[in-house]
């Protein structure tokens, strides 16, 4: 089912690019060359000013983490732009968690009690482990997670440290991703070595990372 949703996204933004209306590529690179004059100008203000917003967008799970993860690669590159979105992604995640251990528990554990059930078994059965595989697979959305691993006893920092390094592959991808989206000068771009070797990232990354966890598993 994942993989047939995948290919339907991959379809649909093929369709996107390709029928898109005369001149609109031009206005969207037009607005992104003036978010990079911003950057070129006040690097510091934009980089702080972006983190700020990610680690508000991922804390209270609203919609755009990936599209900010695609804006970090186009604007601040790969090494920049993955100590930004890792740092304020784990923050903020890490944020959701302690709302949801002292604020929300109540609410976490009557809205899902299922899903908390095969939480409390996965920690109990393998520890830290089971976060860094859920980050790397994520059976359960980003943001259900992060509510209920707040009603666990795993400690913050190291619920921190571990979903830095699980977040760590699928973000270096998505921002690899947001690099070669902001080279894309005209519509047959679309079909470049560097946007299909993209395309093969993003749908190689479940895949290779459900290989990652079963190799951890036995070793």
């Amino acid at each position: 089912m994942r993989k047939l949703l995948f290919a339907a996204l991959v379809v649909a933004f093929i369709l996107l690019i390709t029928f898109l209306p005369p001149g609109s590529l031009a206005a969207l690179q037009h607005y992104q060359a003036q978010f990079s004059a911003w950057h070129q100008q006040h690097p510091l203000q934009t980089a702080l000013a972006f983190f700020v917003i990610y680690v508000v967008v991922t804390t209270l799970s609203i919609p755009g983490a990936t599209l900010l993860t695609l804006l970090a690669g186009s604007q601040f590159g790969v090494v920049q732009g993955t100590t930004l979105v890792a740092l304020a992604a784990t923050c903020g995640a890490t944020l959701a968690m302690l709302i949801s251990r002292y604020l929300l528990r109540d609410w976490v554990h009557l809205r899902f009690a299922t899903p908390m059930a095969a939480i409390n078994r996965g920690m109990e059965r393998e520890g830290l482990y089971y976060l860094f595989a859920l980050r790397l697979t994520p059976v359960f959305p980003f943001f259900l997670i992060n509510l209920l691993m707040g009603l666990t006893p795993i400690k913050t920092l190291h619920y921190f440290a571990v979903s830095l390094v699980g977040m760590l592959p699928a973000i270096v991808v998505y921002l690899n991703a947001g690099r070669q989206l902001s080279q894309l000068r005209t519509l047959s771009d679309i079909l470049s070595p560097g946007m299909i070797v993209m395309f093969i990232l993003l749908g190689l990354l479940p895949l290779a990372s459900r290989r990652l966890v079963r190799i951890l598993q036995k070793s």
